[in-house]
């Protein structure tokens, strides 16, 4: 998975299409990552003695990597990830459209 946490995204597909927002978590075994502001869900919590009157809060859902791309901010664009070796045999991580450097 070539998304990590922290990365800025833009969902291109689903009922969320067009919403751009920041990884908050990645689940690379099951292949998902948490982008806030999307795939917003609604959670009944049952009263407690620490919460005696219940509620009913918004949790962001897990969304599939497939279904995201990440955002490059200075070109307004979304763009696929690639691998480049630079001269000490690092690795980094490329935009495929303009082959600058992610951070």
């Amino acid at each position: 998975m070539k998304l990590k946490k922290g990365d800025k995204v833009i969902v291109i597909s689903g009922k969320d299409k067009g919403k751009v927002g920041n990884i908050q978590k990645a689940l690379p075994k099951e292949h998902k990552v948490v982008v806030d502001g999307v795939n917003v869900r609604k959670k009944h919590v049952k009263p407690t003695q620490s919460n005696p009157e219940g509620s009913i809060q918004e949790i962001f859902a897990p969304i599939d990597v497939s279904n995201v791309m990440y955002y490059d901010e200075k070109s307004k664009k979304a763009s696929r990830i690639g691998y480049k070796f630079d001269k000490d045999g690092n690795k980094i991580r490329v935009l495929k459209v303009n082959g600058k450097e992610v951070k």
